[in-house]
This record gives C-alpha cells, sequence and structure tokens, in this order.
C-alpha cells in the first residue's frame, strides 16, 4: 500500500496533523497502537487540559476542525502570575487586549480534543486511520519510506511523521538520541470548583516546588469550575496521591492562596511526572520528528502542545514548497523548527527552576523580576508576543 504520509501517534498532535495534512488533499495513513480515548468518564481518559494559542486555532481552522472545538472553548483572556511567597502575594496581571483584540488562547480538555479531532479525521476522505497498530520496522532510502505494522503489512510512504511521545519508537528506529532532564518533579491534574468566578483569567501561583496554575473551566451545574496544573516534588505528590479527598482538599487550599476561594476536588487526580526531552535532531531520511518525539517540556505557559502544532504548521509549508518528504524538505524543518524549540525548552527550563525556589532571598527576587517584566510596557507587550509565537 502507498500512502504519502504516514503519521504515527493519534495523540493531539498526531490527529491535528493528520487532519492538517488531509485538509491539503494529501494521501494520510494515520497508526497508532490504541484508539483514542474520546469520553470523560472512560477509562484512561485524559483529564488534563490544553489551551490553544492563536497560532493553534489558526491552524486548525484552515484545517476545518475548529468549528467542532469552538462551541467547547473556554476563553483565555488574562494571564494572572501570583507570587505567594511574598507578604502580601504580589499578582501582575498579562491582558490579550494588551496585544490583540481576541484571547490569548482557548481551553480545552484534552479527551475532548481528542474526540472533535477524530471526528474531523473521519470526515476527510484522503485519511485512513489504523487503530490498535504500531510501527515495528523502518526501513528509508532516497524513492521513499517503508514501514512494517504490527499486524503483519507494510506501507510505502513518502514521509512518515513521529507523533509517537516522549518515549517514540519511531525516534529510536531512525538511531536518534535525546537529552533528557529529570527534575523529579511530578504534575498533579484534577479540577475543582470555587466561589469565586474565574472571569477568563488562568492564574499561576509561585510558592516553591513549582507553579501551582488555575485554568478556567466552563461553569457546570451553577458552578464556577478551573483545571488545576500542581507541580512538585514527586516524593511530596507521591504522599498526596494517597490522602483521602478531605486531606488533599485541605493542602490543595493551603497551596492555591485562596486566590479563587475555597476549592473542591470535582474529580480525580492524575500525576504526570515532569521531565525535559530534546531530540539530537528533529529528521532522519523520510522522517520527521514532531510533537514529544521530538521534545518535551514541563506544563508551563502552555507552550508543550501550541510548540507541536508550530511543528505541524512548518511541516505542512515545507511540504507544499520543497515536496513530500524530500531532503531540501527536511533540511528546510530542521532549520526553521530547531532554533525555536531549543529557545522555547531553555526559557521554560529557566521558568520551572526559578518556580522551584524556596529560598526566601531569591524568592524575594523571583517576586521583583515578575513585577519588573510586567511594569515595563515594550517588555511586557514582546513577552507576550513571544508566548503565543507571533
Amino acid at each position: 500500500m502507498q500512502t504519502d504520509i504516514l503519521i504515527s501517534g493519534a495523540g493531539p498532535a498526531g490527529l491535528a496533523a493528520a487532519c492538517v495534512f488531509g485538509a491539503e488533499g494529501h494521501r494520510v495513513t494515520l497508526v497508532d497502537p490504541a484508539p483514542p480515548v474520546t469520553g470523560e468518564d472512560a477509562p484512561g481518559a485524559d483529564l488534563r487540559t490544553t489551551a490553544l494559542l492563536q497560532p493553534a486555532r489558526d491552524l486548525l481552522d484552515r484545517a476545518g476542525a475548529w468549528a467542532g472545538l469552538a462551541p467547547h472553548a473556554m476563553p483565555l483572556d488574562v494571564m494572572r502570575i501570583t507570587d505567594a511567597s511574598q507578604d502580601p502575594p504580589i499578582s501582575r496581571d498579562f491582558d490579550a487586549s494588551d496585544i490583540s483584540d481576541t484571547a490569548f488562547g482557548w481551553n480545552f480538555p484534552n479527551w475532548l480534543l481528542r474526540r472533535e479531532l477524530l471526528a474531523r479525521v473521519a470526515e476527510l476522505p484522503t485519511v485512513t486511520t489504523r487503530f490498535d497498530t504500531a510501527v515495528t520496522g523502518l526501513f528509508t532510502r532516497s524513492s521513499g519510506a517503508r514501514v512494517t505494522l504490527s499486524d503483519g503489512s507494510r506501507l510505502r510512504a513518502d514521509l512518515v511523521v513521529a507523533c509517537d511521545g516522549r518515549d517514540s519508537p519511531l525516534r529510536d528506529l531512525a538511531g536518534i538520541g535525546a537529552r533528557t532532564v529529570d527534575y523529579a518533579q511530578t504534575a498533579l491534574v484534577f479540577a475543582v470548583r470555587h466561589d469565586h468566578p474565574h472571569e477568563n483569567v488562568s492564574t499561576e501561583i509561585h510558592r516553591s516546588g513549582g507553579p501551582f496554575t488555575l485554568v478556567p473551566l466552563p461553569d457546570r451545574d451553577g458552578c464556577h469550575r478551573s483545571a488545576v496544573v500542581w507541580m512538585d516534588d514527586a516524593q511530596a505528590h507521591a504522599r498526596r496521591m494517597d490522602l483521602s479527598d478531605a486531606a488533599f482538599e485541605a493542602e490543595v487550599n493551603d497551596r492555591s492562596a485562596q486566590v479563587m476561594g475555597p476549592l473542591t476536588l470535582v474529580s480525580p487526580r492524575a500525576a504526570w511526572p515532569i521531565i525535559s526531552r530534546l531530540a539530537d535532531r528533529l529528521t532522519a531520511p523520510r522522517l520527521a520528528l514532531a510533537a514529544e518525539a521530538a521534545h518535551a517540556m514541563p506544563p508551563i505557559g502552555a507552550q508543550g502542545l501550541n510548540t507541536s502544532l508550530k511543528d505541524i504548521a512548518a511541516l505542512r509549508d515545507l511540504v507544499a514548497s520543497e515536496g513530500v518528504g524530500t531532503p531540501a524538505m527536511l533540511r528546510a524543518y530542521q532549520r526553521r523548527r530547531w532554533p525555536d524549540i531549543a529557545a522555547r525548552m531553555a526559557g521554560i527550563d529557566a521558568l520551572n527552576r526559578t518556580s522551584k525556589l524556596d529560598i526566601g532571598a531569591a524568592q524575594a527576587f523571583r517576586a521583583r523580576g515578575i513585577a519588573a517584566l510586567h511594569d515595563i510596557a515594550p517588555i511586557r507587550r514582546g513577552l507576550m508576543r513571544l508566548g503565543l509565537g507571533t
């Protein structure tokens, strides 16, 4: 069987890539060892949330996928950074209206992203899905790639796109190494209800151990709700995972600095280890690494999936200008994406290390730095544009 583009991995990035390339008329085959979990209460559902920033919306809109997502979008109009290590806490608001006439981004549960992107994939006549199927072999030559699948079948593709996660089997098959930083941190993710309306404000609270972020969710049953991403020492979070709901809520409310009033747990808790991983290079013959196969980073500043979707946008444009999987196209992809990825990962690494500080003088320096970056208008606007990738 011949396909133009084979995509391995049906997470949000892989599904988005299938939408993008399929909407451009390419023959696409999407494979994954398991079908996407698309229900909130289904076993294995990803209860994390993701903010899609303005460039991601534009990418998905062109691919015809935004129409299904838009009714579920929760706008993020303000990014508030609070340093609760100070008395009183220091807060600064980064308002989208400073640089744009629309929101910074729109928040979605990850299971819902999968559901709506999969629905768009099903509408595209040039996209074939093969779930319950893994890539087990890769052989490349100048004329194309030959991919062996776990069911014994073989495909020929002009380009293979690896969106198969931070432990990417395709990256290993291509002999590409990766550098990893283990922060000895875990992110706990869960949803809460609270008394105060969030008013489309995402609030990132710093004290020690890592940021505690409240991200707006739609109201439900008359209650205000937010998703929480709480980064802290892995051992401390392992203990918290074993707490009763009441004991866990007590620690959550202490860490939140009561910025939204009392918080009540309304979902299960899930724990995700925090690492940074960067592939040694982004390409091999007829192969492009994208998303977490190329780069994994701590969940700060909504950079993870949005950086992944910038990879997909670059691949779309370069396929159009340089050909599908040609050496020129792959060289251009490496040149275009590597500097941006490396810079964003370095910035996120620095922010994460700063957020972990628990020494009084260092915390005071951090608080003053947040205030200075906000209060100098050209720097504030530049940082917001950099975060958006515009």
